[in-house]
């Protein structure tokens, strides 16, 4: 019986990073007072109320998460900061207390941090006293928990969700601002996933200012960069919005130039009519599927700056001979200053 029991104890705790929980424990026959003597002997450490670990070691990020998880119960999900660190939009902390949503009605409440008391020091070599077994745990509850998850090895919230969940609990409306451009440049999260969002789960607080981040990023901002430009610069001294980050569909697929263009001037329209005129017709014959490509490709490594009636070309690393830019760039000029 006890081999049997420990068997299955063994296949469970195997499934969960070495953790189980109380009610686990008890539905395979482990009484309480037998769950206590192996702790207070150091044999077991408690993680979390009602989670333990199977062995005294050192407790990895993945235990840390998957306590968590189990402690919130079934359907919980790693959400806010926690979820922002396992999709890459923000650095690890592991002094972070763990963020996990549950249901509503769920009677899961925040955890503070689990530390390790005297008992398990003087048992362990592993542990002292005093120090961090387990950072805590700050539990959220949503209504829309069935639409908000995805299934990934430790469920958490989807990348849109999670990048407006943490702008909504920045302290001011300002931070939500700028940590949702943020998020959104850095983790290449499509814009449409953030409105539509955005309409089907209103944000708690800071609509008018998520909202007002998302229409700066539909004007092509896509990095922290160009929206100091953006708020610091334009903004501030009344100059006319760039054209920046302009969207180029090259067979099917939306790609980004950055282009931070004035508006055109006569010259250039002339050029254009030009141009036009030479050819007999309103349309000039269109590039091949491969200079389309080219160009498109190259406009995502290029930086256009227009000064009065001439365009600079500055190229980026690989992207071209330096001499063949500067003699377009000397032709251009010849034919401006003809018209």
């Amino acid at each position: 019986m006890v081999s049997t029991q420990f068997a299955a104890l063994k296949d469970v705790a195997d499934a969960q990073f070495g953790l189980i929980t109380h009610t686990q424990l008890h539905a395979l026959g482990f009484p309480r007072s037998r769950v206590r003597h192996r702790v207070e002997s150091g044999r077991w450490q408690a993680v979390l109320h009602g989670v333990y670990s199977v062995s005294n070691g050192p407790i990895t990020r993945e235990m840390s998460l998957e306590a968590a998880l189990l402690f919130g119960g079934n359907g919980a999900v790693l959400s806010h900061h926690t979820a922002a660190e396992e999709w890459h939009m923000i650095r690890v902390d592991p002094a972070r207390p763990v963020h996990i949503t549950v249901p509503y009605g769920r009677s899961a409440i925040t955890q503070p941090p689990t530390v390790v008391g005297a008992g398990l020091a003087s048992v362990s070599l592993c542990h002292r006293e005093g120090s961090v077994v387990h950072p805590g745990v700050v539990v959220h509850r949503s209504r829309a928990h069935d639409y908000i998850a995805v299934d990934t090895d430790q469920p958490r919230t989807a990348r849109a969700d999670t990048a407006l969940d943490v702008a909504v609990a920045e302290p001011t409306a300002r931070d939500a601002y700028t940590r949702l451009i943020a998020l959104v440049t850095n983790a290449r999260i499509p814009l449409r996933d953030i409105r539509r969002r955005m309409e089907a789960r209103r944000p708690r607080r800071y609509g008018k200012a998520l909202v007002d981040a998302a229409r700066l990023l539909a004007d092509g901002v896509q990095s922290v960069l160009e929206y100091r430009y953006a708020t610091d610069v334009e903004d501030a001294h009344g100059l006319p919005r760039a054209r920046r980050q302009s969207p180029v569909v090259v067979d099917g697929r939306t790609l980004r130039g950055l282009r931070l263009l004035r508006p055109r001037c006569a010259a250039h329209r002339a050029t254009r009519r030009s141009r036009r005129a030479r050819h007999g017709g309103d349309r000039v014959p269109g590039p091949s599927t491969r200079q389309r490509r080219g160009t498109a490709g190259a406009s995502t490594t290029r930086l256009r700056v227009r000064r009065g009636d001439e365009e600079s070309v500055c190229s980026g690393p690989g992207s071209g001979d330096r001499a063949g830019a500067g003699g377009v760039d000397q032709a251009r000029r010849k034919h401006l200053r003809g018209l």
